[in-house]
């Protein structure tokens, strides 16, 4: 059964998750299916390992305290996750969203995510995590991992939810953009957001051919579309393009090169996860 996959953990971006789900499946009329991982820190019950000059006896007594600590905070963290899937399940229920499935799984969260991402239409995640120094620029640490690990369109919320009425494309040309604007013209019921159709750089004679098409199929599929190609540096321009024209969400393709090129020339879907306040949907 086709579903949303809402991936929480219990950070301030969960309200924000939760919010963004119900709006997709409101519009495609799909249930919601929420998943929040334990780590295996989490759930460790494994007594630490201690050295010194303390007694045998002594030793023993404390390995057994530490070993029933660690079991008191295994328990304590499914009670807190348990929580935290009931407060979601809440939530989306108040956004109109009558069909809720919640799961608490142990382990990774990548692997989670590719667990439950066959009956997933779209997967709406947080951009940063309970860790996150929201003073800095640090993403979520998983985020990237879960992006390069599946195929299904992610969606990035931003830290609250507002309505949504106007996005940017941002197309390159690339098979990424391309299946960005084919899934979209493929869902009419998104039609009725006004849609910016943007190409940074100085375009070509088949770019430019490639960007009219793009328009033509998005208007052939009900949206209004306005196409453009403005020269310059693609993460700046895409940026001030965010801010100045208010756009409430951005669609874009994901990672295109390895993590490798990534660490060497950086990588601009990671930059416009950090430079944009609004979310963001991610097509691999």
């Amino acid at each position: 059964m086709t579903q949303i996959l809402a991936v929480i953990d219990g950070s301030i971006y969960s309200t924000s998750v939760c919010d963004h789900a119900a709006w997709i499946a409101q519009r495609l009329q799909l249930s919601v299916e929420v998943v929040h991982v334990l780590g295996r820190r989490d759930v460790s019950s494994q007594p630490t390992n201690l050295s010194g000059s303390i007694g045998l006896g002594a030793r023993t007594e404390l390995l057994d305290e530490l070993a029933e600590l660690d079991a008191s905070r295994a328990r304590l963290a499914q009670k807190r996750g348990r929580a935290i899937l009931e407060d979601a399940k809440e939530r989306l229920n108040a956004d109109g969203v009558t069909e809720v499935a919640t799961r608490l799984r142990h382990g990774e969260i990548v692997e989670t995510v590719q667990d439950f991402e066959t009956d997933a239409e779209v997967i709406v995640i947080g951009k940063r995590g309970e860790a996150a120094d929201f003073n800095s620029l640090h993403l979520g640490s998983n985020l990237e991992r879960i992006v390069r690990s599946t195929h299904k369109p992610i969606f990035v919320a931003s830290r609250e939810f507002k309505p949504i009425k106007r996005f940017l494309l941002a197309f390159d040309g690339g098979n990424s953009a391309t299946l960005a604007v084919e899934r979209l013209a493929a869902l009419p019921q998104f039609a009725d957001l006004t849609c910016q159709l943007l190409y940074v750089g100085n375009a070509s004679t088949e770019l430019q051919r490639q960007l009219e098409g793009a328009q033509a199929t998005l208007q052939q599929a009900g949206f209004t579309v306005e196409a453009e190609v403005i020269p310059g540096q693609a993460e700046a321009v895409i940026a001030d393009r965010v801010e100045s024209d208010h756009i409430d969400l951005l669609v874009m393709g994901a990672y295109g090169h390895s993590r490798i090129r990534n660490l060497i020339i950086g990588s601009t879907t990671t930059h416009m996860l950090q430079l944009c306040r609004v979310p963001v949907i991610l097509f691999r």
